[in-house]
């Protein structure tokens, strides 16, 4: 069973956490060597929220994606590593050095450091991910985990500040500023000479079902949807595409994605997500008490979207596999 999935940060490894553990309780991985696993797991992941920091290249999506696959994630905060200390940020700070608002903690300085290194030898930012794929034993788990571009791709927020607009990178609006400033727009910079990284447009055209988890729609997975390629071969794919609302009661769980809604003119609920995944979605899962009305072509399955624990996580991610694969079932010829 081979699926595909296209995450943002927390709420998306959140979900996909929750779709391994799942897996494993209803197909139990073959030990046979030469055998395949009963289910492949590819995750495309944003790039466009990453940075650069005193000189390092940090890809914060795709290492909470890392963390939280591999068993190595900060619980509480749902980003960032467990059991961190702060030596170095503290020392950085103690010299001045900027910014102070964005925490790094020792353990994932290291992360940065050999991505950074990696990158600077000429490396593509996928054959990085795949370094670092292995170093948290993503592959023995059955996920193969690509970024959605090797282009560097940046979104920054044009906001108002002293009556005069200005750009500020998204994660200065998102962590310093709390999505608090007023957003005129989003602006991605790389985003129009952005190609699919090698494998991207492969893993969604081949794939049983295609999931998109809780994340951002507008500056997570509507920025992979804006890599050139990415939403004509979901237009194109044989595979039901089962999305899963980011929302309960029209806010989000966690995020400012009503913020980000709101920024782009669409409305602050389900139906509104799911206006922006219009042209190639099939199944749409939306939180029990949701007033989400009925949409043409779109099965729309009710389910609790709080993801309290794993299990809660699992139940959810579930359910969106079954409703992909009985839609497939029912488009498969007779």
């Amino acid at each position: 069973m081979r699926i595909t999935a296209l995450a943002g940060g927390v709420g998306g490894a959140r979900f996909l956490r929750g779709l391994l553990h799942h897996a494993r309780q209803t197909y139990p991985l073959v030990a046979d060597p030469d055998r395949p696993d009963p289910l492949e797991l590819t995750v495309i992941g944003n790039t466009g929220d990453d940075i650069t920091l005193f000189g390092l290249r940090v890809c914060p999506d795709i290492d909470t994606l890392l963390y939280t696959l591999g068993g190595g994630i900060h619980e509480g905060q749902g980003w960032g590593r467990a059991d961190e200390s702060h030596h170095l940020a503290a020392e950085l700070a103690a010299l001045g050095a900027e910014p102070q608002w964005f925490t790094l903690g020792d353990k994932d300085f290291g992360t940065h450091v050999y991505r950074s290194q990696l990158l600077g030898q000429g490396m593509p930012l996928s054959g990085v991910v795949e370094r670092l794929s292995a170093r948290w034993g993503l592959g023995e788990l059955g996920v193969r985990l690509l970024p959605m571009t090797d282009t560097p791709v940046e979104t920054h927020v044009v906001v108002e500040q002293d009556g005069e607009q200005r750009a500020i990178h998204f994660q200065e609006w998102w962590v310093r500023h709390r999505a608090e400033l007023a957003a005129d727009r989003f602006v991605v910079a790389g985003l129009d000479r952005a190609t699919p990284a090698p494998g991207v447009l492969d893993a969604i055209r081949e794939a049983d079902v295609v999931i998109l988890p809780p994340s951002n729609p507008v500056v997570s997975i509507g920025i992979i949807l804006g890599v050139p390629g990415v939403r004509e071969a979901l237009r194109g794919t044989r595979a039901p595409v089962v999305g899963v609302s980011p929302l309960v009661g029209g806010r989000p769980v966690r995020g400012h994605a009503d913020v980000c809604l709101r920024t782009i003119g669409v409305e602050e609920s389900s139906a509104g997500v799911a206006g922006l995944y219009a042209d190639f979605l099939d199944g749409w899962l939306v939180d029990e008490e949701d007033p989400m009305p009925a949409r043409r072509g779109v099965e729309v399955l009710r389910r609790p979207l709080l993801m309290s624990s794993v299990e809660a996580a699992a139940d959810m991610a579930g359910a969106a596999l079954d409703l992909g694969l009985r839609l497939r079932t029912e488009r498969a010829p007779a």
